[in-house]
C-alpha cells in the first residue's frame, strides 16, 4: 500500500495482545474500586443509627419551653413557651398532645414557688392548647400515661400521685405516698401499682394505684433520686445520692435486696428492653454506664457531654437518648452497636424527654 507502513503480522498480534490485557486491567481496577466502595457504604449503613420513627418531646427548664426535635436531622424543629418551671414532659399515646407539669422556679426540697398547673401542648399546632389548673399547689413533677390511657403525674406537696382524666382534664383521684418530695416514679406493666422516689426521707413508697392505698414503704438512704423499673417488672431501681451504689428492691417482696456498685453516684437510669443492661448517668464524672443485670457489675462505661441527667430508650430500643442540662446536648448511643453517635445540639437546660410516634 502506497504510503503506509505494513507491520509484520506478528507485530500485529503483539499489539492486540497488549491492548486486551491493558482493558482487561482496567476492567479488573473499576471492579476493585466498585467493590470497595460498595463495601464501604454497607459498613457504613450498618454502623450508622437506624432511621428515627417518631420525634423526641424535650423539656428545657431554662428556658422554660418544650422543643420538637428531629433525631434524624439533629434539628430543633419548634419551640414553645411553658410555665416556669417544667421539668418533665409526657406524649399522649395518640402523639397529639404534650403535658408538662409546671413545677416552679426552684429544686426539689428548696424554698420557691410552688407550681399548680399543668400546660397542654398541641403537637401538630406547635402551640400551647390549655392549661390545666390542679385546683391547689403541688409541686406537679412527673406526668406518665398509664396502660388505662389516664395520666399520672407525682405531686409533691401533696405527697401523692394525682390521676388525671386526660380527656375533662380534670384531677379524679390522689394516690398518697405517705412521704414528702415524691418527686420521680414508675408504673407496673399493668398500671396496679406505683413505686414512688421519695428524695430526702430516702424512700420508696409502694402504692396501690387501683385502690388508692399506700401499700408499704420502703426504707433505702439518707437520700434518693429517680427511679426506674425492669422490662419484666420484677426489680426497682432508685440511686443513692450520698454513696456510689444503686438500690435493688424486689417488687414480690417489696424488699430491699441488693446493692450495685459503681464508679460514682447515680443520678437516673433505665433498663434495656431486654432486660440485660441498666443504663445510668453518673452527673458528677460525665459518664452513662451499662449495668449487666445477671452480674449487677459495670459492663460498658460512655463519655459523655456534662451533667447527664435522663436517659430516654427509644420504643425500637436501638437507640439511647441522654440528656445533659449544663451543654445544652443530648448524648446518642446506639445500642445495637454500643457506639456514641454524634450529639445532638440544643440550648443548656433540656432536662425531661418524651417520644412522639409522629
Amino acid at each position: 500500500m502506497t504510503g503506509g507502513i505494513i507491520l509484520p503480522l506478528g507485530t500485529q498480534y503483539a499489539d492486540r495482545y497488549r491492548v486486551s490485557r491493558c482493558c482487561m486491567s482496567l476492567r479488573f481496577a473499576l471492579f476493585a474500586a466498585a467493590s470497595t466502595v460498595l463495601a464501604f457504604l454497607v459498613t457504613s449503613a450498618t454502623n450508622s443509627a437506624p432511621p428515627s420513627p417518631g420525634m423526641l418531646v424535650v423539656a428545657n427548664q431554662k428556658e422554660h419551653t418544650l422543643l420538637i426535635v428531629d433525631p434524624e436531622s439533629r434539628r430543633e424543629l419548634a419551640k414553645i413557651s411553658v410555665g416556669v418551671n417544667g421539668h418533665e414532659v409526657a406524649v399522649s399515646p395518640d402523639a397529639h398532645f404534650a403535658y408538662v407539669p409546671i413545677y416552679g422556679n426552684s429544686g426539689v426540697g428548696k424554698p420557691g414557688t410552688d407550681g399548680a398547673t399543668i400546660d397542654i401542648i398541641d403537637l401538630q399546632q406547635r402551640k400551647i392548647a390549655a392549661t390545666m389548673d390542679l385546683g391547689k399547689p403541688l409541686r406537679p413533677h412527673q406526668p406518665q400515661f398509664g396502660p388505662d390511657g389516664l395520666l399520672y403525674v407525682s405531686a409533691e406537696l401533696a405527697n401523692a400521685v394525682d390521676i388525671i382524666d386526660p380527656a375533662s382534664r380534670k384531677v379524679i383521684a390522689e394516690a398518697p405516698t405517705g412521704q414528702p418530695e415524691s418527686h420521680m416514679f414508675v408504673l407496673s406493666k399493668d398500671g396496679r401499682r406505683a413505686y414512688t422516689s421519695n428524695v430526702h426521707a430516702g424512700t420508696v413508697s409502694v402504692v396501690d394505684i387501683a385502690n388508692r392505698q399506700l401499700i408499704t414503704t420502703i426504707p433505702v438512704a439518707k437520700t434518693v433520686q429517680r427511679i426506674s423499673i425492669s422490662s419484666d417488672g420484677a426489680h426497682v431501681f432508685t440511686h443513692d445520692q450520698d454513696a456510689p451504689r444503686i438500690a435493688v428492691i424486689d417488687t414480690a417482696t417489696n424488699k430491699l435486696s441488693n446493692w450495685i456498685d459503681i464508679p460514682d453516684y447515680a443520678y437516673a437510669s433505665e433498663p434495656t428492653p431486654d432486660g440485660h443492661f441498666l443504663l445510668a448517668v453518673l452527673p458528677r464524672a460525665n459518664k452513662t454506664i451499662a449495668i449487666d443485670l445477671q452480674t449487677l457489675k459495670v459492663a460498658k462505661s460512655f463519655d459523655v457531654p456534662q451533667q447527664p441527667g435522663e436517659v430516654l430508650i427509644r420504643p425500637d430500643a436501638a437507640i439511647a437518648y441522654i440528656t445533659c442540662m449544663p451543654a445544652g446536648k443530648i448524648a446518642v448511643l446506639d445500642l445495637r452497636t454500643w457506639q456514641l453517635q454524634p450529639n445532638i445540639d440544643l440550648t443548656p437546660g433540656v432536662d425531661g424527654m418524651a417520644w412522639s410516634a409522629k
